[in-house]
């Protein structure tokens, strides 16, 4: 008699490799880039408050953006198992409920940190956190919507994390000028997280989100997508005119006719190219944030 074949069983704890797969790294990039702007805005020497920055770039990516990838995989696991099996929760490769409980341990380590940063410091991260849970979460589900979605995720990566670096380098809450230029950032964040959306766009027709691709249409919603990330691009240029920084605003402007160019591509066939533009010309959105921050390190320290 032929002896069972034994199969292979799945973890019961999830490995290193799995914890960092579904704290998603790569996602990091953008809260780090916005920290280290508002760092360089504040106008202070980085030497002189290093524990601090070091500690907020921590906070700002892996802290508080990896919770918020892990609360998504964790809320989104019924979708992913038609949609992306291959992730780490739908795939076995997060047993149980280490999902959750690796979003609710790193929420926990995340405020612990921002109160050794500061008040304002405490107050962004807890602001960040309550979107990134809201984002995810039921009642909520912030993801089900076009309009409030990509807003919440562009305040989190963008606004957010400058914020925090300025206050976390002066120890004090930032100027209206920072205030100001990392709002605007964050508004035309809501068009890079439209495009994000456009990967996914027929399974979210199917299982009821409204993203703007799946409501819109896709070549409205990328019209759409365009004109928000290019008009908060033009105010922050024609504030840096106002506040005395011509050349600063000349590089933002130029950044912002390469990512025209960029879009006039985009628009041609949008399923096509959006991962192409996020790839091409987000990296001169950001290059743009940078310019703005020189500008405020300016101003700041005047």
């Amino acid at each position: 008699m032929a002896e069972p074949i034994a199969l292979p069983s799945r973890p019961r704890v999830p490995g290193l490799g799995a914890t960092i797969e579904l704290l998603k790294p790569l996602t990091w990039f953008a809260p780090m880039w916005a920290f280290g702007c508002g760092v360089i805005s504040s106008g202070t020497a980085i030497v002189e408050r290093w524990p601090y920055v070091i500690g907020g770039i921590l906070l700002a990516g892996p802290l508080v953006c990896g919770t918020s990838q892990a609360v998504n995989d964790w809320f989104d696991r019924e979708v992913d198992v038609i949609n992306e099996p291959h992730r780490v929760i739908p795939s076995g490769r997060m047993p149980g409920r280490w999902g959750l409980a690796i979003a609710l341990a790193s929420t926990v380590l995340s405020i612990a940190v921002a109160f050794l940063l500061g008040p304002w410091v405490l107050g962004a991260a807890l602001g960040g956190l309550l979107l990134a849970w809201a984002y995810s979460a039921p009642p909520f589900r912030l993801k089900r919507s076009g309009w409030y979605g990509p807003a919440a995720v562009g305040l989190c990566y963008e606004g957010l994390p400058w914020f925090t670096a300025a206050a976390a380098a002066t120890g004090a809450f930032p100027g209206a000028a920072v205030l100001v230029t990392a709002l605007l950032y964050s508004v035309g964040a809501h068009g890079i997280m439209t495009l994000n959306d456009f990967k996914s766009v027929r399974g979210d027709r199917r299982t009821g989100l409204a993203s703007l691709p799946a409501t819109l249409g896709i070549d409205r919603a990328a019209r759409l997508a365009c004109a928000v990330m290019a008009v908060p691009q033009l105010v922050v240029a024609g504030l840096l005119v106002h506040w005395g920084f011509p050349v600063h605003a000349a590089c933002v402007v130029a950044l912002l006719v390469g990512q025209v160019a960029c879009m006039r591509r985009l628009l041609r066939d949008p399923l096509r190219f959006a991962a192409w533009y996020n790839a091409t010309g987000t990296t001169l959105y950001v290059l743009g944030m940078l310019a703005a921050a020189v500008a405020l390190r300016s101003l700041g320290s005047a």
